[in-house]
């Protein structure tokens, strides 16, 4: 796997939530403030609201199992700005790869009131409350939950269920490649005309990518490159 990340295929992924005493938000508090107003000063959209974190994961049988724990979004930014501060914490986190019927990968380019403005992404986002049941969490509903919100579609009957996690940069990206019936066209036709009936869509276009010349490092995250690098290297 390219770009620094591991690759390893799956059954399933499974995710519960967990107690977790960080303490990276009480030593960094000031650092975590200043940044915040830094980061709302730029996107006033931004909300502080509840994520949920890796702090401990395993791999067993093709399965996936991770601890999950809530913390502020602030925190996580923070966190993540200044890379590595508690390697033992991940930010772990399920996408759909849309995939369509004449062989092109879809890509959301961010909205430019979003903490990502411009970047290219697969539909996901970070685990909130809104996927805790009980004392799980569903990643697998995150990620169509999150591939609706953004694109307007809905998962196909009989869809792939089998998943990729890529393990790089402090993230677990836990990929569900599907494949949907129609073309390219057709799909991002659809998506445009959600897009068009948002007051304010997360996504501001839409990408179709077919081939690895068409990764853009610039714009693209690690994960996604590593993905697009491997599902498009010639076959032997």
């Amino acid at each position: 796997m390219s770009e620094g990340f591991r690759s390893t295929c799956l059954a399933d992924v499974t995710a519960r939530l967990v107690d977790h005493d960080w303490a990276f938000p009480r030593t960094h508090a000031e650092a975590i403030a200043a940044h915040w107003q830094d980061r709302i000063a730029r996107s006033p959209g931004m909300f502080d609201g509840t994520v949920l974190l890796c702090c401990a994961h395993a791999v067993a049988d093709d399965v996936a199992r991770l601890d999950l724990f809530a913390t502020r979004y602030s925190s996580f930014t923070y966190y993540r700005h200044i890379r590595h501060a508690d390697p033992r914490i991940r930010n772990a986190f399920a996408a759909i790869v849309p995939w369509t019927a004449d062989g092109a990968v879809l890509l959301g380019e961010m909205g430019a009131h979003t903490a990502n403005a411009g970047q290219l992404y697969f539909p996901c986002g970070t685990p909130d409350p809104d996927d805790v049941r009980g004392d799980s969490v569903d990643l697998a509903g995150s990620a169509a939950r999150e591939l609706a919100e953004e694109t307007g579609l809905a998962l196909p009957e009989n869809a792939d269920t089998a998943w990729i996690m890529l393990e790089g940069e402090n993230q677990l990206a836990f990929l569900r490649p599907v494949r949907f019936t129609e073309p390219a066209a057709t799909i991002a036709a659809r998506i445009a005309d959600h897009l068009r009936s948002e007051a304010e869509p997360e996504l501001a276009a839409l990408h179709s990518v077919r081939s690895a010349a068409e990764i853009d490092p610039a714009r693209m995250p690690g994960f996604v490159r590593a993905y697009l690098a491997t599902a498009f290297s010639p076959r032997t």
